[in-house]
């Protein structure tokens, strides 16, 4: 029996948790407004309903006092008139006054008078008296009266005995209808719930207006919400109050105008990126085309000059082999060597244009100290060359390279388009930067200008590609009649510095 009472009791709890479950479920679904709206209208009807049933208990119990007060005053006006008739045993007269009483008040039920050994002197009902009645309420002749209510065919009555003269004459006994009383409190009841009606009529319409007033800019921002969601990130909503949906509606903006803005800077990263794709493309084209151009620049000059140098070497070797005169074999050697040193000379030059030695050898400042004099004596443009820093350890190979590469390309840009008849050429080290900067004195340029028109800037996109390999970083100010100036800045890893000493040439 235990085991069959703890499976009723657990199954009757999981079917409440089940249906309290399904009850949110239901909820959780139900619109923000129909929410607060059955809220309202639920506390309007609930305080309707307790204050309609509170005004009816205390207006029946009033009514009720007052009623148990009017029966006894009746009952000791009878008793107090009855007693000189009483005295003089004139019953008929007893009985007038009785009858007199009951037509004077609609709510006397009946009347009657008993003598002290409970017979009944006189009454108001006819030929036939209940006798039950008698026992129905009793006095004591000590007492001023008695009062208690019960419940007959004509519904409740409230039966008040009164002695009179203390008891020694009988008891007069006075039955009050509670007809009217229900009537009243039900008129008072049917007005009071009319008055209840009115207010939550007027409760629901306040419920309405003001579910409205706080979901209409929920619906507004849920609005503008999925509008964001389709790609309008510049919506801005209306600011109606300074409450809390107030509050959110400004956090929506702010979030919208943070997203325009991010995805307008996202926008415009995106173009930058692909214009460096199309620039490193272009890159790309230009230095497979320079690299074919330089393949057939050595092919012809190895085909033109050195071959042939090559060949002049062996029609002198076979021309050696038929000479008979030491004095003709001296003078074919001399021109044999002089035409060895030109192809020496040729191919040490070709060599030194694709990378020079001295780079590898003996490292960067001399490497570009070299350049500039060659520079120097074939454009006529005087170099500053200045640097710092560079005294026991060299830079890694791969920032050399880069670095004589941009110093280079930027000169050569200098000799094509600038103009100038003064550049100055700064290296510094510091630390764990290395700072390069190439600045002149021709008639400048508007750098965004040249950078979006097609084909032209490569070469300042190729200087910062070589930076950007290295982790540093290259600017270029310039300005139209004043100069240029390009900044070059590369980390220096100081455990991959070299550490031999370069020498100048």
């Amino acid at each position: 029996m235990g085991l069959i009472s703890w499976v009723k009791k657990t199954s009757e709890r999981l079917q409440k948790y089940i249906l309290v479950k399904y009850a949110l479920d239901i909820l959780k679904r139900v619109r923000v407004q129909k929410k607060i709206l059955g809220l309202v209208v639920g506390v309007v009807l609930l305080l309707s309903s307790m204050i309609v049933w509170q005004m009816g208990n205390i207006l029946t119990n009033n009514l009720r006092d007052q009623l148990d007060k009017r029966a006894v005053s009746i009952g000791s006006d009878v008793a107090a008139r009855a007693t000189n008739e009483l005295l003089i045993n004139n019953d008929y007269a007893v009985y007038e006054l009785l009858q007199n009483t009951l037509k004077n008040n609609e709510d006397v039920l009946y009347l009657f008078v008993v003598d002290p050994q409970g017979n009944v002197l006189a009454h108001t009902f006819g030929e036939a008296f209940p006798k039950e009645l008698l026992k129905a309420n009793t006095v004591s002749g000590t007492a001023d009266y008695h009062l208690t209510a019960f419940r007959t065919e004509v519904g409740i009555v409230r039966d008040v005995a009164i002695p009179i003269l203390n008891g020694k004459l009988g008891v007069a006994r006075v039955g009050m209808d509670e007809k009217g009383l229900q009537k009243a409190v039900l008129q008072m009841t049917w007005n009071l719930l009319l008055i209840a009606l009115f207010v939550s009529a007027l409760g629901i319409i306040a419920a309405v207006l003001l579910t409205r007033v706080l979901t209409q800019p929920i619906r507004e921002l849920v609005a503008l919400t999925q509008r964001v969601t389709k790609g309008e990130l510049d919506v801005q909503g209306i600011v109606h109050s300074q409450d809390e949906i107030g509050v959110l509606t400004e956090a929506f903006n702010k979030m919208t105008l943070s997203l325009s803005q991010n995805y307008r800077e996202r926008e415009n990263l995106m173009d930058a990126l692909r214009e460096k794709e199309e620039m490193r493309l272009q890159l790309l084209e230009k230095v497979m085309t320079a690299q074919e151009e330089e393949r057939k620049r050595i092919s012809r000059e190895l085909h033109d000059e050195t071959s042939q140098a090559l060949t002049s070497l062996m029609v002198g070797i076979k021309v050696l082999e038929t000479e008979t005169s030491f004095c003709a074999v001296g003078d074919r050697l001399q021109e044999m060597r002089r035409v060895v040193s030109q192809t020496l000379e040729e191919v040490h030059h070709l060599a030194r244009e694709l990378r020079p030695s001295v780079l590898d050898d003996m490292g960067l400042v001399p490497a570009l100290e070299r350049y500039i004099r060659e520079y120097e004596s074939k454009f006529g443009i005087e170099i500053d060359f200045n640097v710092n820093g560079f005294r026991e350890y060299r830079v890694s190979a791969a920032i050399e390279v880069a670095l004589y590469r941009i110093v280079q390309e930027a000169l050569t840009n200098v000799a094509k388009y600038a103009e100038a008849s003064m550049v100055s050429v700064l290296l510094d080290w510091r630390d764990d930067w290395v700072l390069a900067i190439v600045e002149d004195n021709g008639r400048g340029f508007d750098p965004d200008q040249v950078v979006v028109q097609p084909g032209r800037g490569l070469g300042l996109f190729g200087m910062q590609e070589r930076a950007a390999l290295l982790g540093g970083t290259f600017n270029i100010e310039s300005q139209l009649g004043i100069g240029t100036t390009v900044f070059i800045k590369i980390p220096v890893n100081m455990n991959q510095a070299q550490g031999k000493k370069e020498f100048h040439v």
